[in-house]
């Protein structure tokens, strides 16, 4: 961890949650990883004697933004993340800071990209949404949590907006005029789907709600997400 700089995260506190974790081998090197901006995610990298090297992911959740990390976990058996357990056999480590921690194994020979190189990838991209909610179509959506509460509210964020636009913190209001009109005359789509909810015209169910390109891997081989 020579070397290793990051934002509100000392270097012991990582050898705090790393020793919590059961691990196997000698750690080679730590250093962020990705381009997120919620979670604090980091890369480490173990020898395994004669069996070679293992990549695998920690991350630190945000806990500003999700208010109870346990509710988010899940059955590693079903998802396709493969969480590495903590050495108490829960699926997440609290540092003494009553920070949350997770990690799981590295995937290999796969992408996520910030930007469209190609269109296959973003074709693909869309595949892979488009399987995620095919698969969760008849999930039991009220058996779930919400992670942020009130986070794909539109009506709730329809009303941030205009307040944004009444305080004009920024003094920018002025250079887009026509976009803030867009908006405010297609208020009415903010509340299509709650309505409907209600009325019982259309059931509640699972969606992604990010899908935006580098939430997919893709395959380094196949070009599939």
């Amino acid at each position: 961890m020579e070397g290793l700089k990051m934002n509100k995260i000392s270097k012991e506190e990582l050898e705090e949650v790393i020793n919590e974790f059961q691990y196997e081998g000698k750690l080679v090197f730590i250093k962020p990883y990705g381009s997120g901006h919620i979670n604090d995610t980091f890369l480490l990298k173990y020898e395994i004697g004669y069996m070679g090297s293992l990549n695998v992911i920690l991350q630190r959740m945000n806990r500003e933004i999700f208010e109870k990390p346990v509710e988010m976990g899940g059955d590693p058996e079903r998802e396709t993340l493969n969480l590495i357990p903590a050495k108490n056999g829960k699926k997440y480590v609290i540092d003494s800071q009553g920070e949350y921690w997770r990690s799981y194994v590295y995937i290999t020979d796969a992408t996520s990209y910030d930007k469209v190189e190609k269109p296959e990838d973003f074709y693909e991209s869309a595949v892979a949404f488009g399987k995620f909610q095919g698969l969760l179509s008849d999930y039991p959506a009220e058996s779930l949590h919400d992670t942020i509460r009130g986070f794909h509210d539109t009506k709730a964020r329809f009303l941030a907006f205009q307040n944004a636009v009444e305080k004009d913190i920024c003094g920018r209001k002025a250079s887009v005029k026509k976009e803030i009109e867009f908006v405010l005359e297609h208020e009415k789509l903010t509340t299509v789907f709650d309505t409907l909810i209600r009325k019982g015209e259309i059931p509640l169910r699972v969606t992604h709600n990010d899908t935006k390109l580098n939430n997919v891997m893709i395959d380094d081989k196949t070009g599939k997400g």
